[in-house]
């Protein structure tokens, strides 16, 4: 596997389903009304990514098996929100006809060989809850948790 830096092209075709998956996951994880989701998920991606593959501080990349895209990985360089010296995992996608094989395993690898080579210290990122299998890959790939929020959805009055 090899990382090759995303093409405008390639954002283009994964931006919507990326703002698609994280609108569902505020749903089900933080109890978000669809539609306010998916406005919250645009709004971010956007303000995140105002210049696409060309946003300064934004690694994005996309994964290959010889001639075959098999996923992308973006990162966020250090400097934003996550400090001076901390890069941050936003999104880790394996294409669904080539999960299960390891692959999203190989691309945290290959991007954390190159952050140590740009001298990053440290990868930090979020995961939701619920999503049991990135938990596991994460823990097995060393990643510890440093904090940890927790809701609760309560019942309406009356």
């Amino acid at each position: 596997m090899e990382l090759t830096p995303m093409t405008a092209e390639e954002f283009a075709r994964r931006r919507e389903p990326l703002v698609r998956s994280y609108a569902e996951a505020m749903t089900v994880d933080r109890g978000l009304a669809p539609a306010a989701a998916l406005e919250r998920a645009a709004t971010q991606l956007r303000e995140q990514l105002s210049d696409g593959v060309d946003t300064a501080g934004a690694l994005l990349r996309t994964a290959r098996v010889g001639d075959v895209e098999v996923g992308w990985i973006w990162v966020g360089l250090p400097g934003g929100p996550a400090g001076p010296h901390t890069a941050w995992l936003n999104s880790v996608e394996v294409d669904p006809g080539h999960r299960r094989q390891g692959y999203g395993r190989r691309m945290i690898q290959l991007v954390e060989a190159e952050l140590a080579a740009l001298g990053v210290p440290e990868l930090g990122l979020n995961v939701f809850g619920s999503n049991t299998g990135a938990i596991h890959l994460y823990h097995s790939l060393g990643y510890r948790v440093a904090a940890q929020q927790m809701t609760k959805r309560l019942p309406p009055s009356g």
